[in-house]
């Protein structure tokens, strides 16, 4: 359902000031109503991108039942990533944010050992060649060899949105990993908190110091030696399912770091996978559900557990 008082034109967010907001200054209107952080209001302001009925306005104007409220979020933005042309796999695509499906063994963003074949090098590639203004705002991430969805926001004002719901837990962060053993129950949740013991090491471990961590699971499939799992995140801890499944005595298989290892044989990394993800949209505030397949290595993986079932 659209927002009662917001219309979208491109990259113009257009609001109807309603009876109870008559006589309010426009900068406790944009904070508090719109909940739009200080930062997006202060450059707004300053670029002249906030107008009422066609006039640019300053924060301190008092705004009337009936005004016309516009705010512009597009900006001209530079980052220093180098674009590069990318086979991107998208799932989703709108004026305000992309959805890729990131590929196994790929970077998402460029660090120093990492200048260039990252994620955000073909997603800058991608804007610049449809001839958007836009940087690339990650709204979340995955490890390197993590495979799946992937949010990026196009303009300021959705990052902020987007960021804010994560934040809060309002996002649907669905998992699906292939474990070692048969977990006991078919379903269940680990309520364990995660810890990072050593600031040196990037390795968390399950320990009463650290950070509440829950993960819901579900085991969708059977095999003699291994379930396929379904997980939603209801937190969002570094290596969290990682950590958890790995903690109740089923590592993700080829997961070097919190597995057994010597699996390069099945797959040459963690079978884990971003297949689902659910979140409110900023522009027509509607839920949007998206979903991916599982990539060929984990699909690879399943048929050789189950053609060793039948030796």
């Amino acid at each position: 359902m659209w927002h009662p008082t917001l219309r979208y034109m491109a990259s113009i967010l257009e609001y109807k000031i309603q009876e109870e907001d008559n006589n309010k200054k426009l900068r406790d209107y944009l904070k508090s109503k719109l909940t739009l952080s200080t930062r997006l209001i202060r450059g707004a302001a300053i670029d002249g991108r906030i107008k009422i009925n066609g006039h640019v306005v300053k924060l301190n104007h008092i705004i009337k039942t009936g005004d016309i409220l516009q705010i512009d979020v597009a900006k001209d933005e530079d980052q220093n990533i180098v674009p590069e042309p990318m086979d991107l796999d998208i799932v989703h695509e709108d004026e305000d944010l992309i959805v890729i499906n990131k590929p196994p063994f790929t970077v998402v963003h460029p660090t120093r050992s990492h200048q260039s074949g990252t994620l955000a090098n073909g997603v800058l590639y991608h804007f610049r060649s449809k001839g958007e203004n836009c940087i690339v705002r990650l709204v979340s991430r995955l490890d390197m060899d993590t495979s799946g969805l992937i949010v990026i926001a196009k303009n300021q004002y959705s990052h902020m949105f987007l960021a804010m719901e994560m934040e809060k837990n309002n996002f649907l962060k669905g998992y699906t990993a292939i474990a070692w053993g048969n977990i006991s129950q078919t379903q269940g949740t680990i309520n364990k908190p995660i810890y990072r013991p050593q600031d040196d090491s990037i390795k968390r471990v399950v320990d009463e110091r650290g950070q509440e961590s829950i993960t819901h699971y579900e085991v969708t499939e059977r095999l003699r030696n291994a379930d396929i799992v379904k997980l939603r995140l209801e937190t969002g801890r570094t290596h969290q399912i990682r950590v958890h499944l790995s903690h109740l005595g089923h590592p993700i298989i080829g997961d070097t770091l919190y597995g057994r290892g010597g699996e390069e044989e099945l797959i040459k990394r963690q079978a884990l996978h971003a297949s689902h993800l659910g979140f409110v949209h900023p522009r027509t505030k509607e839920f949007l559900m998206l979903s991916c397949e599982l990539p060929e290595d984990i699909r690879s993986l399943i048929r050789k557990l189950k053609e060793r079932e039948q030796d």
